[in-house]
């Protein structure tokens, strides 16, 4: 099979979905193709023409792939339309019967302090744009949300930041740029939109410097900094810390940074 680029993401892809490589294969071999006998898709996919039949036999069975039983087999994969559909019910399937195990797990008690004091990490972009998003959900009172690298903005958070806007509540937007402060404006339609004067954030002072990617402050007791290297060679992974807990020494100390760049804001833990 050429190796080309797409092919490979596709299989790839198949494969995160439930297939086996093998299986992966055979499926992209017979898209190339209104159909095609064991020896041709093993001719396109160079999966060894004794493991093609245990391949087929499994998609078949998936509802992937059809058979005309002639003498050779001939197989044809179903429509694309038809394909995606069945994945994407198994894919769901799967996760709503996670959801069910995991809401039907049982959890030990454990004593909790009257305060709650946690400090976790993140790592990724996915994973603490989600985390972000599931804090402005959460709000009660308060958003302050200081954007210093413009890949954070997207329209998953607008809509966030429109929805909290709608419930009432108070909206402190900061941004690293002109460009940023500008957008966040523009998309929220918030009058409380400023540029902060902390430049140093941008880690620009050398070229292997760590940057702020962003600064959330929730009901002023969760935060949320996240930080990356610009220049890293390859791209740069994100990273966060997440603490909640209105006395927990870490949410002061930056809680006092964040409102350092907010115009008007009175500062309870000072």
């Amino acid at each position: 099979m050429k190796n080309d680029e797409t092919t490979t993401e596709a299989i790839s892809l198949l494969q995160d979905l439930g297939l086996q490589e093998y299986e992966a294969r055979c499926f992209m071999a017979l898209n190339k193709r209104p159909s095609g006998t064991a020896k041709e898709i093993h001719e396109i996919s160079e999966v060894p023409r004794t493991r093609v039949y245990d391949a087929i036999r499994v998609l078949e069975s998936k509802g992937l792939v059809e058979v005309q039983h002639t003498s050779p087999q001939v197989y044809r994969a179903v429509d694309i339309d038809e394909a995606t559909q069945t994945l994407r019910k198994k894919y769901n399937d799967r996760i709503e019967t996670l959801e069910t195990h995991l809401k039907n797990t049982d959890v030990q008690d454990v004593e909790e302090d009257d305060q709650v004091q946690e400090v976790w990490s993140l790592t990724g972009h996915d994973a603490i744009e989600s985390r972000t998003i599931d804090l402005l959900d959460e709000a009660e009172s308060e958003i302050a949300l200081l954007v210093v690298d413009e890949d954070i903005l997207s329209g998953v958070l607008f809509d966030s930041l429109k929805t909290a806007a709608s419930r009432d509540i108070s909206l402190l937007l900061g941004g690293q740029t002109d460009a940023i402060t500008e957008t966040l404006g523009t998309e929220t339609a918030s009058t409380h939109v400023f540029e902060t004067g902390l430049d140093w954030l941008t880690g620009i002072e050398s070229g292997n410097e760590v940057a702020i990617s962003r600064i959330l402050l929730v009901d002023r007791e969760t935060l949320l900094i996240g930080s990356y290297y610009p220049n890293a060679t390859g791209g740069s992974t994100e990273q966060a810390i997440f603490a909640r807990g209105l006395e927990n020494g870490i949410v002061v100390l930056l809680r006092r940074l964040v409102t350092a760049g907010l115009p008007t804001t009175d500062d309870p833990g000072g």
